[in-house]
């Protein structure tokens, strides 16, 4: 995915590892955000199918470009985009103010009909407090299962290791193997 609002990468990044979590340590996962028309959403509209989340700030559109390429070359190889969700959230807590936040959300509408996902926008920064408590200035990637748990979390570059990991975890919610080295 292209970058959504103009920016250049962040110099520096908080890298973590990849976190494995289980439905009995991390419970449903909800949080109110806004669609790009600046109406409510409630995550908890994605629920049924497992969710791929990224969260970032303009300056990390880019980080997981990388990963990003893969999971949509392996999921239209293998039929995977219709058996997942993918939702962005794009922190534009630096844009909430005018005229500032009409402009970030146009743009956002932009990159939305582009790629064909929906694209929320977090104006409060919701997503980088409790419970979630995600790192506000880089790229995060969540996979949540149907119910809503998180089941993946990492947070700045992913490596192929990580990459696999994450697929690995995507692999056990669908119920099939995704084999590696998909590649676009």
């Amino acid at each position: 995915m292209t970058t959504w609002i103009a920016g250049m990468l962040a110099s520096a990044v908080l890298a973590t590892s990849p976190t494995l979590a289980t439905e009995s340590r991390v419970g449903p996962m909800n949080a109110t955000l806004r669609g790009s028309n600046g109406k409510e959403v409630e995550l908890s509209r994605w629920r049924g199918k497992p969710v791929i989340l990224f969260y970032e700030d303009r300056h990390s559109t880019t980080l997981n470009s990388p990963f990003k390429e893969a999971l949509f070359a392996r999921g239209r190889a293998m039929g995977l985009l219709d058996a997942a969700w993918v939702v962005a959230v794009a922190n534009l807590e630096s844009f909430d103010f005018f005229p500032a936040r009409g402009i970030a959300l146009s743009h956002v509408r932009d990159e939305e009909k582009k790629w064909g996902i929906p694209i929320l926008v977090d104006l409060k920064g919701t997503l980088g407090e409790a419970p979630w408590s995600l790192p506000k200035k880089t790229s995060s990637v969540l996979l949540l299962d149907d119910k809503g748990s998180v089941v993946f979390r990492y947070s700045g570059r992913m490596d192929e290791e990580d990459m696999e990991t994450f697929f690995q975890a995507l692999a056990t919610l669908l119920g099939r193997d995704i084999p590696s080295g998909i590649h676009p």
